[in-house]
């Protein structure tokens, strides 16, 4: 019956059956589309992934599990009128804070900004068992059964463990004498900490923004001459703008999150999985040339990510179950050590023409982290434009700062266009 347990990794993004951290994707279409055809589109998504058959059981003290679910009930559509291009956000902000909790219902939820002639299509679903990629694939399969209903799909079998994925070359017992001394590191480190009682009780909130396609083309043109790459460019200039905004505040480090697909490629590129293998990225000391702290960055980000053992991540994190407790309330009361999560998507693989409507756009991923420290930036591009989507708390940052500080970045990245 039990399909597995929670990896470490994925512990972390459930938080606990009390804390919601959804993620939000959505897009903007145009034309009319039948309900039943949303729901049947619902349907054979559903039946494709196993996770979306699941729900996650706590009844185990020491570790959820995904348990799957017979007679699961279908994916819940929830339609609301549109009455204006903003009501998505407002949407989102709603759903940020949807708990999964019956047991019949599934680990996801559409929701519908239905209007004359055009909607906001938003996937709702928890962190935990999906990333940026797991979500584009959602959208790409949800529009192309939207307007081919008979498009069939197969589904794939579901993983037991992390040792499923495990390198040839693995020597499982030196690894578990590292992992048992990582272990004690990592316990007296966390009893060293002090305890902190700070929390994030501010309102958490999301800013939404895009460059018009002439921009977005003048910037990837210029990065392209430059041999940097926007990824670099927009941790150069986020960090700058940080540092002149906040001063002596701001940390001066970025973390990217990586798609674990790179690494593993039996994890296929339209799998639902959760874990992104993060790299952290400093800014040069002293310099305040945006071009050569972006040409830095984009050397060091190459060469960590060719140290990345993600094979070995997943089955070390696995060790790691005694402390998700601790790294959870650490998440929650610490400042961190970074400015922002940046997570940069790129360009969306997603087409644009369909028979019955078009795809007007896509919004970057929205989502409300429990932590102290929510700063989050998510970029995407679609239609030649690129889109942002900045998440903090008031607490943490206040969204008047998080205003100057994007502003400030987008000055840095146009400055020299």
């Amino acid at each position: 019956m039990s399909m597995r347990k929670l990896m470490m990794v994925e512990r972390i993004m459930y938080v606990d059956p009390e804390t919601p951290v959804n993620c939000i994707f959505t897009a903007k279409i145009k034309g009319e589309i039948p309900e039943e055809n949303v729901k049947a589109a619902l349907e054979k998504i559903q039946q494709k992934h196993p996770l979306l058959r699941t729900r996650i059981d706590n009844s185990n003290e020491k570790y959820p599990s995904f348990i799957e679910v017979e007679e699961i009930e279908p994916i819940p559509l929830r339609i609301v009128e549109r009455k204006t291009d903003e009501d998505w956000l407002q949407e989102s902000e709603i759903e940020w804070f949807r708990l999964f909790k019956d047991e019949k219902k599934p680990l996801a939820q559409l929701v519908w900004v239905k209007g004359q002639d055009a909607s906001e299509l938003l996937w709702v679903m928890p962190h935990c068992i999906c990333d940026g990629t797991s979500l584009v694939t959602l959208m790409r399969e949800l529009l192309g059964l939207l307007d081919n209903p008979s498009f069939e799909m197969s589904p794939y079998p579901v993983f037991s463990s992390v040792d499923d994925f495990l390198p040839l070359d693995f020597n499982m017992k030196n690894e578990k004498r590292k992992a048992g001394l990582y272990l004690l590191v990592a316990r007296f480190f966390f009893m060293m900490q002090r305890k902190s009682k700070v929390r994030n009780f501010g309102k958490n909130y999301v800013i939404h923004w895009k460059e018009d396609s002439q921009m977005t083309t003048q910037i990837t043109e210029k990065c392209k001459a430059q041999g940097i790459s926007v990824h670099a460019l927009l941790c150069a200039a986020y960090m700058q703008a940080f540092k002149e905004i906040q001063g002596k505040q701001a940390k001066g480090k970025v973390i990217s999150p990586v798609d674990v697909r790179h690494f593993i490629p039996e994890i296929k590129k339209d799998h639902l999985f959760a874990f992104a293998p993060t790299v952290e990225l400093p800014l040069k000391k002293g310099s305040l040339d945006v071009m050569d702290n972006a040409r830095e960055i984009k050397k060091e980000l190459l060469q960590k990510i060719n140290k990345i053992e993600a094979r070995k991540l997943l089955w070390m994190g696995e060790q790691m179950h005694p402390l998700v407790d601790r790294m959870i309330t650490m998440l929650k009361s610490s400042n961190g050590g970074h400015d922002v999560t940046l997570s940069n998507m790129g360009r969306i693989d997603i087409p644009n023409d369909y028979k019955h409507f078009t795809l007007e756009t896509i919004i970057s991923p929205t989502v409300a982290f429990p932590w102290l420290n929510s700063n989050t930036l998510v970029t995407t591009t679609y239609n030649q434009q690129m889109d942002f989507t900045f998440m903090s708390n008031e607490h943490f940052l206040p969204k008047e700062e998080a205003l100057k500080i994007k502003n400030k970045a987008i000055e840095l990245m146009t400055s020299f266009v």
